[in-house]
This record gives structure tokens, C-alpha cells and sequence, in this order.
């Protein structure tokens, strides 16, 4: 079996149990293989709130001097700064499938040291 499809069975799995509301929004994380992404999901209107990547203006010129996992924790804190922005506080972390470690784990702890709580 693909390492694609234990990811979408594991993240099938988290998704029944996981959801985004307006108080609490879902953030959702998503890593490739160069870039890795956030987005704040409000799953009872199907909106995205805020969202970020390695990719977007404010973070991609901060992302050349450092190393991937580095990458992940400048997306945290952005994705944190960008709730602060919009006055959500408290989220519902999403991990998409993906382990709990290493990329994931820099994006997750660097959002929380900067203000959100999940």
C-alpha cells in the first residue's frame, strides 16, 4: 500500500471525529515535499478564515535563510498572527493525516507559542 493511502485513511479517520466551528475553526495542515501550508476552516459555513504557506508574500522571503522545519514554524506563527488579526483564539487542530512529528509538530508549537490554543 502507497504511503498517499494510509495518509487518506488515517486522515478519514481524524475527520469524522474532527470539525471546525465558528467559535473553535479547524486548522487544517498540509505538507508536501518542498512547501507546507495552513488553513483556518469554519466547516459549518465552508469557509476559509485565513490561510498560509511557504508560499504566501509575508513568509516566503523569511523562508530562503532556513531550513524546512524552520519553514513550518514561520507559517505557525503567521497563521497565528493572521487569527489574531480576525479574533479567533482557540482552534481545532488538523493534522491532516499526516504524523505528529517533526514539520508538523515546528508548525503546531510555534502557532501556540504565539497565542493560539488547541
Amino acid at each position: 500500500m502507497a504511503q498517499n493511502e494510509n495518509r487518506t485513511r488515517r486522515k478519514r479517520r481524524i475527520r469524522k471525529k474532527v470539525s471546525g466551528t465558528t467559535e473553535r475553526p479547524r486548522l487544517s495542515v498540509f505538507r508536501t515535499a518542498r512547501h507546507i501550508y495552513a488553513q483556518i476552516i469554519d466547516d459549518t459555513a465552508g469557509t476559509t478564515l485565513a490561510a498560509t504557506s511557504t508560499l504566501a508574500k509575508d513568509v516566503r522571503d523569511q523562508v530562503d535563510d532556513v531550513d524546512k522545519t524552520g519553514a513550518a514554524k514561520l507559517v505557525g506563527t503567521a497563521i497565528a498572527k493572521a487569527c489574531a488579526e480576525r479574533g479567533i483564539e482557540k482552534v481545532v487542530f488538523d493534522r491532516n493525516g499526516f504524523i505528529y512529528h517533526g514539520r508538523i509538530r515546528a508548525l503546531a508549537e510555534a502557532a501556540r507559542a504565539a497565542g493560539l490554543v488547541f
